[in-house]
């Protein structure tokens, strides 16, 4: 069996506070090798400078790094030098995404989905970049259904996407259903579990709400249950990531793609916990 293939997310900081601090969180899970972080871009590319600034950082670190790339609200000549910016530095891994319109913007560009954005960056640079895109093991929350959910991932795998990360979970009979439905339409692409931490669960049932990952009834309640204690909520959320992390590996998940929220604790102990420090 291959190796289990790990990444961390991070987000770009907008303060020198936050970006010295990532720097000493990056170089803790850098420990752990990972196989690139990863780091996001807001709506219509609203964190373009930050990100890159993010993104050349881990490179000049010399780790590998992984923008994320969305195309909603984008121009073929915008994306292009972005693209062609990321070459220049020698990056060759791309998060491929649609992405969200940002408030008060009325036109979504010249890309309508993910597939659109995958196909043109075969198209402006061959196989320089290795292309991740993002799965819905509980279907895209704008999906009609999941049948229909299914067809546009296939089309972003179709489009010369390499694997997939998908959306977080927490319902593992998700996640191998999902990928056996896959399978079934030919989709042989790895499709990696995305994890998150949990730490605060308004900031978690808002997060969820937004992006239609399912938060079970009786995690809820446990949750809700414990207030505002913080310290329980991270130890209970602790133990549930550790098992489900543990499940995903022990069946055959090809690895973990950890959000880590800019943090580093809940990863190291999870690590700790699985053991894949030795």
């Amino acid at each position: 069996m291959a190796r289990p293939l790990f990444s961390f997310e991070f987000f770009p900081p907008k303060t020198p506070e936050g970006a010295s601090k990532l720097s000493e969180v990056r170089s803790q899970l850098a420990a752990l090798h990972p196989r690139f972080f990863s780091v996001t871009y807001g709506a219509g590319g609203s964190t373009r400078d930050y990100s890159m600034a993010t993104v050349l950082d881990i490179r000049q670190a010399g780790l590998d790094a992984a923008p994320h790339l969305s195309c909603i609200g984008a121009s073929r000549d915008s994306l292009r030098s972005v693209l062609a910016e990321y070459q220049q530095h020698q990056i060759r891994h791309i998060i491929a995404l649609r992405g969200d319109l940002p408030s008060g913007m009325a036109s979504g560009g010249e890309f309508r989905y993910a597939s659109d954005l995958v196909a043109f960056i075969r198209e402006e640079t061959g196989d320089w970049f290795n292309i991740e895109v993002a799965a819905y093991p509980e279907v895209h929350p704008q999906a009609q259904s999941a049948e229909e959910d299914l067809r546009h991932f296939k089309t972003k795998i179709d489009a010369g996407a390499n694997a997939a990360i998908t959306q977080y979970f927490f319902n593992a009979d998700a996640y191998f259903a999902f990928v056996e439905e896959c399978l079934g339409l030919g989709i042989t692409a790895p499709i990696i579990p995305g994890i998150m931490p949990i730490a605060n669960y308004a900031q978690l049932a808002r997060f969820s709400d937004a992006c239609g990952a399912e938060i079970p009834r009786w995690v809820r309640k446990r949750l809700e249950g414990y207030h505002d204690d913080l310290d329980s909520i991270r130890a209970f959320g602790l133990d549930l990531i550790t098992d489900l992390s543990a499940r995903m590996l022990q069946q055959g998940a090809p690895g973990l793609h950890i959000y880590t929220m800019n943090q580093s604790a809940v990863t190291l102990e999870l690590w700790r916990r699985l053991g894949l420090n030795t």
